[in-house]
Formats: structure tokens, C-alpha cells, sequence
């Protein structure tokens, strides 16, 4: 089991000196105790929820900062961007950082795509022949493209990556369908929805069987499967467990302008955090389906029922998102039962964002220093 580390770059009360010089601080330090990557996202217009419009410009100064540590594209936004000048830019970082780079890809939320410029009805289209190019752009010789939306004369595009045949290639999903689809396609599925290992299990196995027999569209199959979610660990297990499940439902809240075009997220959010807890089924006994709490295991959650829903999200309580797997946090025992829940399930590397607007740098750095000290080392041994 891989760990790594997300960052939104995030700061509650904006700051881009301070965000931008903790964010090298805390990757720095990631890489000295263990951990395996760092991923960083591409946002636009979020203001102080995200800081992070060109991670390769981050990537360069890493690149020279840390020794082992993975850079990770998490994801380039394909729909924004030239491709050769995306297959440019992470061939020009898999240099400098000897050949370290993982290459994510996705194609956002309606609330940037709108703010670039761009239909959202195009970036599906967008995304993907964006993504057949930039593997053929990497080949030897020169290249050429004529498609939808670009048209590239013979043309030799330098430089090629570092690591052969190419960077993993990998897209950030959200749904089955884009799972199937990256199984089709012989890529990597991040999987950024926060779910409990159970809800996605089945998919995993789908994925992973799917992905035997895929068409790459690249030169090698990436079949990993990455799953994310919030993780703090602190010596006083309610405290991280606490503060982890406020990172979680703030990142969620319904303020956030990017989640206002998403209907029915809290309905999703239930059903992927392992449903109605049976500790809050009394609760909403009225809206379970059946007569009764016994003959109602689950919430009907259809039908204009997002008020109930939120009601019920904002219910599940920190213990309980832990003990699904849904979080990873608490002391350092907490956190190695949660990783193994992620682990039975069959995910090959767990993405933590620690680094949010509720949690200050110093128990970024300290949370890092607890998985390092206890949980890595530990998850080597087991694995030995």
C-alpha cells in the first residue's frame, strides 16, 4: 500500500506567500519520512479554498528540494490546455526531477469550465482526444493531429519524458462509469469521492478485471487504483479525529461554488459513506422506507429529500466515518486499521489530504511527522 499526500493549497483567510512556502515545508518533509507522492490539483476562481493553478511551477522547485518523493499531477485539467503544451510541461518536470512524475488527468466542474471559457457539454470530447494525443506526442519522430478541436502540422515536439515508455497516466473519477471507462482505456482511477472501502470494493474488483483487457491508449497499462480522503493522526485520537471529520464536511459544505451544480451530493455522500448508521436510524424513522426502523435499513433519499439528506450527512458522526474507513485518522493504531480497510478492499495507493483551511500548518507538519514515525515503518513491516 502506497502513501501519499493531496494538496489543495488552501488558507482560510487568503495568503499566497504563506500558502505557497508552508506547501514546500510540508512536502519536504514528506519525502524525508517516507511517504511515496505528493499530488497537487489544479484549481481556478476558488479563491481561499484552493491555490494551486499551476502545479508544474511548483514541481520545478521540488523537483530540486526533494530526493525520492513522486510528483504527482493531480489532476491537468486536459480541456484548458494545448496539448502539446500539457505533454511539454510534464516531460519538462519528469526531467528535472528524475523521472519521478505520475500524470493525472480530468476535465473539472461546470463553476471553472464556464469561467475558461468552455462548454461542459465539449470537455468529455475534450478530454479524451486531448488524452490520445499525448502519449503519440511522446513517441520518437515527428507528430501530427487533425480532430475536433486540435490540428497539430508535423511537428517535433521536445522533450520527450524521462521515464519509458511514459509517465503513468491516470483520471480522476467520480463515477462507474469513468471507471469503466479508464479500464477501457488501460489508465490509473483516482478516486476522489471520500467513499468507505465497502461502497467502492466492487468497483475495484470490476476495474481490475476490466483493465486486463484493455486498449491502452498510451504504451503501458497504469492498472492502480488510487482512493482518497481526509487523514490526521495526533497522539490524542479524539482531537485528530475531530479535526479530520471538519476538514471532511467543509471541503463538502454548501457554500463551496464549485458543488452548487451537483445535485442530489448529499444523497451520493450518504450512500458512498456506508449509509444511515444504525445509531441515527431513530432518528429519521419518518423517511425510511417501510414501516418502522427494524424494517428500514436505508433512507429513500429520491425525490427532493436533499434537506434530509444534509441533515443526515452532517449527522454521521467522526467515530463512525473512522471505523468505516471513510476517514483515516485518530492515534496511530486508528490510522493503520483504517489503512488496512482500504487495503482488503484493494486499493493500491491512499491519498490524504492533511493540509486543509481547518487545519494550521503546525498540525499539518506534526500529523506528517506521526505517519512517519509510527505508520509508515509499520506498514513496511507488515509488508515484508
Amino acid at each position: 500500500m502506497r502513501l501519499s499526500l493531496a494538496f489543495e493549497m488552501q488558507r482560510p483567510v487568503l495568503d499566497d506567500h504563506a500558502v505557497i512556502e508552508d506547501t514546500l515545508q510540508q512536502c519536504i518533509l514528506a519525502d524525508e519520512v517516507g511517504f511515496d507522492a505528493v499530488w497537487f490539483v489544479e484549481h481556478h476562481f476558488l479563491t481561499s479554498f484552493s491555490m494551486s493553478p499551476c502545479p508544474e511551477v511548483m514541481f520545478g522547485a521540488l523537483s530540486r528540494l526533494t530526493k525520492r518523493i513522486r510528483l504527482g499531477f493531480g489532476v491537468v485539467i486536459l480541456p484548458y490546455h494545448h496539448p502539446v503544451r500539457v505533454a511539454e510541461r510534464v516531460a519538462m518536470v519528469d526531467h528535472m526531477s528524475g523521472g519521478r512524475v505520475e500524470f493525472g488527468t480530468g476535465r473539472s466542474a461546470p463553476y471553472e469550465q464556464t469561467g475558461m471559457g468552455i462548454d461542459p457539454r465539449d470537455t468529455r470530447a475534450m478530454w479524451e482526444e486531448s488524452l490520445r494525443m499525448i502519449p503519440r506526442i511522446w513517441e520518437d519522430g515527428l507528430f501530427s493531429w487533425e480532430g475536433k478541436f486540435w490540428s497539430v502540422p508535423p511537428r517535433d515536439v521536445r522533450p520527450k519524458p524521462l521515464q519509458k515508455p511514459h509517465p503513468r497516466i491516470w483520471v480522476a473519477a467520480l463515477q462507474p462509469a469513468t471507471y469503466q471507462l479508464a479500464a477501457e482505456l488501460g489508465i490509473g482511477v483516482m478516486a476522489l469521492s471520500v467513499a468507505s472501502p465497502s461502497y467502492l470494493a466492487p468497483h475495484i474488483k470490476a476495474y481490475k478485471e476490466r483493465v486486463r483487457r484493455a486498449t491502452p491508449v498510451g504504451k503501458a497499462v497504469n492498472d492502480q487504483w488510487l482512493s482518497a480522503t481526509m487523514a490526521f493522526c495526533d497522539r490524542d485520537a479524539r482531537v485528530a479525529r475531530e479535526l479530520a471529520a471538519k476538514s471532511l464536511r467543509t471541503f463538502f459544505g454548501p457554500d463551496r461554488p464549485y458543488l452548487k451544480d451537483q445535485t442530489h451530493l448529499y444523497e451520493q455522500l450518504v450512500e458512498s459513506w456506508g449509509g444511515v448508521p444504525e445509531h441515527l436510524k431513530a432518528n429519521f424513522a419518518r423517511y425510511l422506507k417501510g414501516e418502522g426502523v427494524a424494517a428500514a435499513p436505508e433512507v429513500d433519499l429520491s425525490g427532493g429529500s436533499g434537506q434530509i439528506a444534509s441533515a443526515l450527512w452532517n449527522q454521521i458522526d467522526a467515530d463512525t466515518l473512522v471505523e468505516r474507513g471513510v476517514l483515516v485518522a485518530g492515534d496511530p493504531d486508528d490510522c493503520l486499521r483504517s489503512i488496512a480497510i482500504h487495503e482488503e478492499a484493494g486499493v493500491d495507493e491512499l491519498q490524504f489530504l492533511m493540509a486543509t483551511e481547518t487545519v494550521p500548518h503546525d498540525k499539518v507538519m506534526s500529523s506528517i511527522e506521526m505517519f512517519g514515525k509510527y505508520v509508515i515503518p509499520e506498514l513496511k513491516r507488515r509488508s515484508a
